[in-house]
Order: structure tokens, then sequence, then C-alpha cells
């Protein structure tokens, strides 16, 4: 992104590429999984959205349980993007049935590459079909799907 926008880069950003296999092995086989998909189109805004569009679900997310790497999160600032619609393509998000959450996470973090999964949010009723990001500051926005590219596309 930064390279793009023929800026300077300084500091440890790397890619978040890899093969999602052995973590999605990890996540299959630790409890009852509902969803699994990696967040490559539209990142984690998108895909959430595409899990609860047209039903009676909502996902709500709380901000600082996202785990965004503070040079990406600067990297995004200093373009004006947000990293909620981001491509992650090594990452995957995965819901679960919530007496399974922990067994999951554990799995997940005891697999090399996901060391750093997170249980962000929840599966309500909320607000049927949207999903909800609680801010660090105390209010919550919507996350709509992304419309138009964030990013025009190099693969």
């Amino acid at each position: 992104m930064l390279a793009r926008g023929e800026i300077p880069c300084e500091g440890e950003l790397l890619s978040d590429c890899r093969p999602l296999h052995a973590l999605s092995a990890a996540v299959l086989h630790a409890g009852d999984v509902r969803i699994l998909r990696d967040p490559t189109r539209g990142g984690i805004a998108t895909t959430l959205n595409e899990f609860v569009e047209n039903g009676p679900l909502c996902i709500e997310l709380e901000e600082q349980a996202v785990p965004i790497d503070a040079n990406v999160a600067a990297a995004c600032d200093l373009l004006g993007l947000d990293p909620f619609y981001s491509a992650c393509e090594g990452r995957l998000l995965a819901i679960t049935a919530p007496e399974s959450a922990q067994a999951v996470l554990n799995a997940l973090q005891s697999t090399p590459g996901g060391e750093g999964a997170a249980v962000i949010g929840r599966v309500t009723q909320s607000r049927p079909g949207t999903v909800v990001l609680h801010t660090a500051l105390g209010g919550s926005r919507i996350l709509g799907k992304l419309t138009g590219a964030q990013l025009p596309r190099i693969c």
C-alpha cells in the first residue's frame, strides 16, 4: 500500500500472506465451527457482512479486541484507508458455537501463524443483518460492505 503511494517505509511491515490449511484444520478439529473464511476480498467488515446480510443475526465487534498491527494501522492512517476493509490474505475468521470459542482460540494460538488469534466479537440478534463495531471511545458504528475498491487489485 505504501509503495503505491510512493511513501518511504521504515519499520517492519511484513506481508500477512500464508497458507491457511494448518489453521483451518486446527479450527475444524477443535470445536463446533459454524462459518470459516479468509477475509481477503473486502477485509473483515465485508466478510462479516456477507455472513449476516439479509438474515436475522448481527455481528458485534469490539474494536480493541481486533488484532491490528500498529504498523498496519499507521500505514492505513497515512493513506486514508480503513483497516477493517483491507485484505487479510493470511488470516481467517471463524464463527463457532459459544461453548467452543475457547477451545478454538486455544487451537489457533498453538498453531504456527495463529499466535495472535483473538475473540473479536459475538453473534447477536440486536440489529439483524448488520455488523456493529463498538469503538475504543465507547461509541459504535455500523460497518457496511465495501463499495468500490479500497485499492486497485494487483493479482
